[in-house]
């Protein structure tokens, strides 16, 4: 007897190959059939009639690390069809930490990733298992972030890594990897990361390459300098023999998309010189960050006190009033889309909720200061603790690069009180919007992107596909209602059309129901093959 019978749907396995009707049979947490027609009987028998089943959506950027272990929170990603999500995005997490270094990290992504009080972890198999032991909705991987080994070895100072700092970085995270993690991270803007070379990445990245792990980079500009940006990824990814995947990939400010398709170009061009290289991307022409991002790295040396001392400097203001208006050796939102694209999404004081949705623009003019002074008062009322949403670009462009066989798709997500709407609706709008409304990508292509191709990213070796002895990570879908409800105004609106979740074998959404059974799992490395362990 089957624990699950899925009859009469659209099967679409992940592969990109067409549609079929098939059957699917579930037991014990994986697909065990797919034939014409299942005569045996199951404790539940669902009826897809006019409906798509395919694998679960694997999000491959998003900022769930602690709000994961809390479902009343983390439900929203489950509503979506998410079944499977990548952590340790940008290389800051929050493993491994050390008893000195965990302070600074939980202070400095509060904003980011939340607070769930004191971690009780300090390696990555100790937050994996811990992790292991909550209640998890969907399944989890990790990438080690480059920010926490890099402050465990030479702490939040802006300077570069020495020779034996640099084989020091590279020993800690091939432990990690040893441990569970699936790759590294790096977020070239963000501090202390900003602040290490290429040949820092290069060492590094070849002990990730040992295990046969991927490198997962928002690169060091995303703008007037991007081709540079890009090349030094190239770079890295060549003389360490890394698998390389950009994130979020785009190009900020209207006066630089006119180097969005020659960076497209030349990503096939790596291809070619034997890079294997992906990328994922949200469909949505607006970023969200931490609002401190805005401010110059070297404003970031030392970490969120010393931040927050030279923001409270008349001089220092002065001196950061000046790089934003001319400044283009760092990535500088203020100066690529202006103030009044910069919307503060979350706060956690409630004398500044009234700001939330407010561009800075909007508030200076309601505070009647210059949009420099209510930014850096804000920060300094709310310890740096502040999400934003930056309006940065064109919906053509995107469109250019979904089109790509290189594309995942990738939320990025953040929580908050009025997050960025990619936290509810990215892979809905995907399915609705790009496929549907205005047939950018098949149903098939679309799927292949949320599901197979991440699952090859990943390594997986038993996920992302509808396949005979795969983990039964199952989505129900309408093809012909489902789409975001997530607004810029109203963010949290839950998608539609998306019926049934099944993770690793048991039913965890039904009709829109969350049943909160917690049947995640941890996807440590251990799911590679040990086969494909390369040497030095």
């Amino acid at each position: 007897m089957l624990d699950i019978v899925i009859k009469n749907g659209y099967v679409i396995d992940g592969s990109g190959n067409p549609w079929t009707k098939v059957d699917v049979g579930i037991k014990n947490g994986k697909i065990v059939e797919l034939k014409k027609f299942i005569s045996e009987s199951a404790d539940r028998t669902i009826d897809a009639t006019d409906k798509v089943v395919s694998p679960g959506f694997i999000d491959t950027h998003v900022h769930s690390d602690l709000l994961c272990t809390q479902p009343e929170t983390h439900q929203i990603k489950l509503k979506q069809g998410i079944t499977t999500e990548l952590l340790g995005q940008d290389g800051i997490s929050v493993a491994p930490v050390t008893d000195k270094t965990e302070e600074l990290w939980r202070s400095q992504l509060k904003g980011l990733n939340g607070d769930i009080g004191e971690w009780p972890w300090r390696s990555v198999r100790d937050y994996l298992n811990t992790l292991k032991e909550a209640p998890l909705l969907g399944n989890v991987s990790y990438l080690i972030p480059h920010g926490n080994i890099r402050t465990m070895v030479m702490g939040f100072d802006d300077r570069e890594a020495h020779e034996d700092e640099m084989i020091e970085m590279r020993q800690l995270v091939e432990k990690a990897m040893e441990e569970g993690g699936v790759g590294f991270s790096s977020g070239l803007v963000y501090p202390p990361n900003v602040f290490s070379t290429t040949k820092e990445l290069i060492e590094i990245c070849k002990g990730v390459t040992k295990y046969d792990g991927c490198f997962v980079v928002h690169m060091r500009n995303e703008s007037f300098n991007i081709m540079e940006a890009f090349e030094e990824m190239i770079t890295v990814a060549k003389e360490s023999g890394v698998r390389l995947h950009i994130s979020h990939l785009k190009v900020i400010g209207t006066r630089n998309r006119h180097l969005y398709p020659i960076l497209l170009d030349r990503m096939n061009a790596a291809r070619e010189e034997g890079v294997e290289i992906t990328f994922d991307q949200y469909p949505y022409t607006a970023a969200s960050t931490v609002f401190h991002a805005i401010l110059p790295p070297w404003v970031h040396d030392g970490g969120t006190v010393k931040m927050l001392e030279r923001l409270q400097e008349p001089k220092q203001r002065e001196v950061i009033k000046k790089e934003f208006q001319d400044n283009l050796t760092f990535e500088n939102w203020v100066y690529n889309c202006g103030w009044e694209n910069i919307v503060i999404s979350s706060v956690g004081t409630a004398a500044n909720k009234p700001n939330e949705g407010l561009s800075i623009l909007e508030i200076s003019t309601k505070l009647n200061k210059e949009p420099a002074d209510t930014a850096f008062d804000l920060l300094i009322e709310e310890k740096g603790n502040i999400q934003m949403v930056i309006h940065w670009g064109m919906e053509e462009d995107i469109v250019k690069a979904m089109k790509s066989p290189y594309h995942i798709v990738g939320s990025d997500s953040i929580f908050g009180s009025k997050p960025h709407p990619r936290l509810s609706g990215t892979h809905p709008r995907v399915l609705g919007r790009y496929v549907r409304e205005q047939n950018i990508l098949s149903l098939e292509e679309a799927i292949h992107h949320m599901t197979g191709a991440p699952a090859q990213l990943l390594r997986y070796k038993d996920r992302g596909l509808l396949k005979e002895g795969y983990w039964a990570d199952v989505v129900v879908f309408d093809p012909n209602t489902v789409q975001d409800g997530a607004t810029f105004d109203s963010p949290l609106e839950a998608p539609e059309g998306i019926e049934k979740v099944i993770v690793n074998g048991k039913i965890v959404m039904d009709d829109g129901e969350l049943l909160f059974k917690g049947n995640g799992k941890v996807l440590s490395r251990n799911l590679i093959s040990e086969s494909s362990l390369r040497t030095q």
